[in-house]
């Protein structure tokens, strides 16, 4: 599958007859930060939603690293969609360590991910009282316990002050070179376009661009045509 670690083919969600996702193909290359646009209701989470498992497609396929998905990929994919899951009670230790024994892991683990997020220092402090990006770190962490392969981000810069977001950014760009591919979902074009490498556009539920980015590209340009010819039905 030209090294590609996840495909959709034709993959459509359809809830009481509206198609939140409409025949939706997608290629995301192994060890790249893969960007997925489209406003506010566009079907991107639908779309997050279903390779992750949270629903069954209503058609179509998933492909996860060169074989059709199945519920056991889930072991070496780690996702963030909408808000970090997160023991508001405990402290971020306590709250992998929650983690680590559901999932049957070694808690090794979670000093690793602390390192890797920058929450060494939280001490006892509760993640209630996190700050909105340090709580967004926690719930990355929480995702990357199980070292997955494919790591899935569902607007993770949402509310964030322009510091979280370049520290966000920063954590996001290291990813590739520890072997994890990751997918961005975001309305943001500046973030995607800062982080990302290649580019998938959704509007109304259906794919209508994807590709390279290039330095030449005027991505507001391109994701308002793709948005605007989706909503006249002729993409």
């Amino acid at each position: 599958m030209n090294n590609y670690i996840l495909q959709t083919k034709n993959l459509s969600k359809t809830f009481k007859g509206y198609k939140a996702a409409d025949n939706i193909t997608i290629s995301v290359k192994e060890h790249s930060v893969y960007g997925l646009l489209g406003p506010n209701g566009a079907g991107k989470s639908t779309l997050l939603k279903m390779i992750t498992g949270m629903f069954i497609p209503s058609s179509g396929d998933i492909y996860f690293n060169d074989h059709k998905w199945s519920r056991s990929d889930l072991a070496n994919i780690g996702a963030l969609i909408e808000s970090p899951p997160l023991y508001e009670n405990l402290t971020a230790r306590e709250n992998l360590k929650v983690r680590t024994i559901m999932l049957g892991l070694n808690e090794s683990r979670i000093d690793e991910v602390l390192e890797i997020v920058d929450l060494t220092n939280t001490g006892k402090k509760k993640s209630g009282q996190f700050s909105l990006g340090m709580k967004q770190r926690l719930g990355i962490a929480i995702a990357l316990l199980n070292k997955p392969k494919l790591l899935i981000l569902d607007e993770p810069t949402n509310g964030l002050d322009p510091i979280g977001i370049k520290d966000l950014r920063k954590l996001i760009h290291t990813f590739p070179e520890q072997g994890i591919t990751v997918i961005l979902s975001s309305h943001i074009l500046s973030e995607v376009e800062l982080i990302a490498d290649h580019i998938g556009i959704i509007a109304n539920g259906r794919l209508g661009y994807e590709a390279a980015i290039g330095k030449e590209d005027d991505l507001e340009t391109l994701f308002l045509r793709v948005v605007e010819n989706n909503k006249r039905g002729e993409e």
